[in-house]
C-alpha cells in the first residue's frame, strides 16, 4: 500500500539525517483539503523534540532529502505550516491501486491478517425466549453480525454466539401466560399479553407442555426472523445447560477459591467493589435462588475457556451491568481488555411522522420481522447501522422503505447496479472485460475517475479501524461515499460510445469492475447484497 511506502521512504530519511531514533510507526493521514496533497505526515512535530531541532526546519530536510531520493509516484513533497511533510502523488499510484483490487477481487480486496490466532466470541441479540424479537433486538442483531463480519474479514477466528435465558420467573410467567391464551383466559397481571402469545397458543398442542413447547416456538420464531436478514449463529447457549453441567456451581466455587466471595445477611456476595464497581454484588440469595448474576459469571467463565477475546453487544438498559461484569472477571483472573462490552443505545421508529412504540411484554410493539415486511432486509440491516451504537437512532420507516436516491441504503445498491449495467452494456457493444493486468490504465485521468479510485483506497483502513473499533457505520459511512463517486462517475464519464476511444474503455471498464469490487465486499461487511439490477 502507498502509506507504507511512504512511511518506508521516511524513516529512510529520518535515518539519513541522524534523527535517532527512527520511529517504528511513521502516522500519514489524508489532508482534509486536496490542494494540500494526497497525504500528510507529522514526523518531524514528531521526532524534532527528542532531537533538539526546530520541527520546521526538520520537516525542510526531510522534504529536501524526500526530493533528492523521490520515492516511487511521489511527485514532489512539501513542508506546511508548523512541520508536517506533505506529499503530492502521481495518479499512477491509483493506477496501481486499480490493479492490486483487481488482483484481490471480493475474496482478498481489503482483507488482511490483522487478527489471525485470536479467537473471539461475539455474543448478540441474547433476547429471552419468550417473544418475537422486536425493533430494539434487531439494532443489536444487525451490528453483532456485521462486527463478526468486520474481524472475519481481519483474520480473527469468530464464533457468533447467542444466550438463551430459558430458566427463571420470566420463562415461568412465559409459559401461564400461553397456557392462560389456551384455554381462552386472560394471561395473569404480571404475564405476557402480546397478541402473538394467541397466535401460538393456537398452534400448540393440547397435551403440550406449555414451558417447553413456548421454548421451542419461541427459539423458532427467532431463528426465522434472522434468517430473513442472513444472521446465523454457531453458537445457541442455554443457561440450563449450565445447571445440567454444573457449572455455576463450579463457578462459585471458581471464586470462592480466589477469596472474592463472602457471606453476609444469609446471602453469598461476590466482593466487585475490590474492581472498580460502586457496592457488592448478591450472587446467591438469602433464600437459595441465584441471582441473574451468579449465571451471567458462569456463562462469560465459559466463554472464556472457548475464546481469547469475548465481546458483548447489550441493549440500553444493560448499561449499569457493566461495572459488576467487568469485575467479575477481573476476580476471576482475566484482563479488562478481554471483555468488550458494547451497548447499544435506544432506537425510536417513525411512521407517517408519528413514533412508533416498541414496548416487549405488553405487546405493543413492532418485530423485526413486520420492519423486515415493511421496508426490506437490506434496507433494515444498512439503516441500523449507519449510526455509531452509542447513539440514539431515528429511522424513518417511510424513506427506508421508499425506492428513491434519498434513501441511503437504495442510493447504494443503485451505485452497485449501475456498474452491472455498465457492464452489460459494454458486452453487448463488443467489448469484453479485459485483462487489467495488461490495460492501459493511464488514460484515466478524469477527476471522477480518480476519485472514485481515491474512495477505494481509503477501504483496507476503514475495515482495520472498523474492527479494531466494533463500528460498522464506518463501513456504512464509506460505501456511501464510494456510491456518490460512482453516481458522479457515472454521470461524467462515458465507458463506451461516441468519441469514447477503445483504450479509454478498456481503462474506465477495468475500473467500472474494481468500483464493483469494493462495494461487494462494502456492502458485505454491512450483510446486504449487492444487486445487478434495480
Amino acid at each position: 500500500m502507498i502509506e507504507d511506502q511512504l512511511a518506508e521512504a521516511i524513516r529512510d530519511a529520518l535515518g539519513a539525517l541522524g534523527v535517532q531514533p527512527v520511529p517504528d510507526h511513521v502516522q500519514l493521514e489524508r489532508p482534509a483539503r486536496r490542494e494540500h496533497g494526497d497525504w500528510s505526515s507529522n514526523v518531524a512535530l514528531a521526532s524534532a523534540k527528542a532531537t533538539g531541532r526546530n520541527p520546521r526546519e526538520l520537516a525542510a530536510e526531510l522534504c529536501a532529502y524526500l526530493g533528492d531520493h523521490q520515492p516511487d509516484h511521489v511527485a514532489s513533497v512539501e513542508v506546511a505550516g508548523p512541520g508536517f511533510v506533505n506529499f503530492h502523488l502521481q495518479d499512477s499510484w491509483l493506477h496501481d491501486l486499480l490493479r492490486q483490487v483487481a488482483a484481490e477481487g471480493v475474496d482478498h480486496f481489503a482483507a488482511n491478517g490483522f487478527g489471525q490466532g485470536t479467537s473471539v466470541i461475539v455474543e448478540f441479540v441474547s433476547a429471552n425466549p419468550n417473544k418475537p424479537l422486536h425493533g430494539g433486538h434487531a439494532r443489536g442483531a444487525c451490528l453483532g453480525d456485521s462486527v463478526a463480519r468486520l474481524l472475519d474479514r481481519c483474520g480473527y477466528a469468530v464464533t457468533r454466539e447467542t444466550y438463551l435465558n430459558d430458566r427463571g420467573v420470566q420463562m415461568g410467567l412465559f409459559a401461564e401466560s400461553l397456557a392462560a391464551r389456551a384455554r381462552g383466559e386472560e394471561p395473569p397481571d404480571d404475564g405476557y399479553m402480546g397478541d402473538y402469545l394467541i397466535e401460538w397458543a393456537a398452534e400448540m398442542p393440547v397435551d403440550a407442555d406449555p414451558f417447553e413447547w413456548g421454548y421451542q416456538r419461541a427459539l423458532q420464531s427467532h431463528r426465522d426472523t434472522l434468517d430473513r436478514v442472513n444472521i446465523h449463529f454457531d453458537v445457541w447457549f442455554s443457561e440450563r445447560s449450565m445447571v445440567a453441567d454444573g457449572k455455576i456451581e463450579a463457578a462459585l466455587e471458581d471464586l470462592r477459591s480466589r477469596d472474592v466471595v463472602f457471606e453476609e445477611d444469609d446471602a453469598t456476595w461476590l466482593r466487585t467493589t475490590d474492581y472498580g464497581d460502586d457496592k457488592d454484588r448478591v450472587l446467591v440469595k438469602s433464600d437459595g435462588d441465584l441471582t441473574y448474576l451468579a449465571p451471567d459469571i458462569a456463562y462469560h467463565r465459559d466463554k472464556f475457556g472457548r475464546a481469547d477475546t469475548l465481546i458483548d453487544i447489550w441493549g440500553a438498559d444493560h448499561h449499569g451491568y457493566v461495572p459488576r461484569m467487568r469485575a467479575a472477571m477481573q476476580a476471576l483472573g482475566h484482563d479488562t481488555d478481554e471483555l468488550d462490552i458494547i451497548i447499544t443505545q435506544l432506537v425510536d421508529l417513525e411512521r407517517g411522522g408519528e413514533k412508533v412504540k416498541m414496548s416487549g411484554r405488553s405487546g405493543d410493539m413492532v418485530t423485526f420481522d413486520e420492519i423486515i415486511d415493511e421496508v426490506g432486509g437490506d434496507a433494515a440491516r444498512f439503516t441500523y447501522l449507519m449510526q455509531s451504537a452509542d447513539s440514539r437512532q431515528t429511522i424513518d420507516l417511510d424513506l427506508v422503505a421508499a425506492r428513491v436516491m434519498e434513501n441511503p441504503v437504495f442510493y447504494v445498491q443503485m451505485a452497485h447496479a449501475r456498474l452491472c449495467s455498465i457492464q452489460r452494456k459494454a458486452a453487448e457493444a463488443g467489448f469484453a472485460m479485459p485483462d487489467v493486468a495488461e490495460v492501459d490504465l493511464t488514460p484515466l485521468t478524469h477527476e471522477r475517475e480518480l476519485e472514485l479510485l481515491r474512495t477505494l483506497s481509503d477501504l483496507p483502513e476503514q475495515v482495520v479501524l472498523a474492527a479494531a473499533d466494533r463500528a460498522p457505520h464506518k463501513i456504512a459511512t464509506w460505501v456511501r461515499e464510494l456510491a456518490a463517486a460512482v453516481h458522479g462517475f457515472h454521470h461524467d464519464c462515458y465507458v463506451v460510445g461516441d468519441g469514447v476511444s477503445p483504450a479509454l474503455t478498456d481503462a474506465r471498464l477495468a475500473l467500472v469492475e474494481a468500483a464493483r469490487v469494493g462495494l461487494v465486499v462494502g456492502l458485505d461487511l454491512l450483510g446486504v447484497a449487492a444487486p445487478e439490477s434495480m
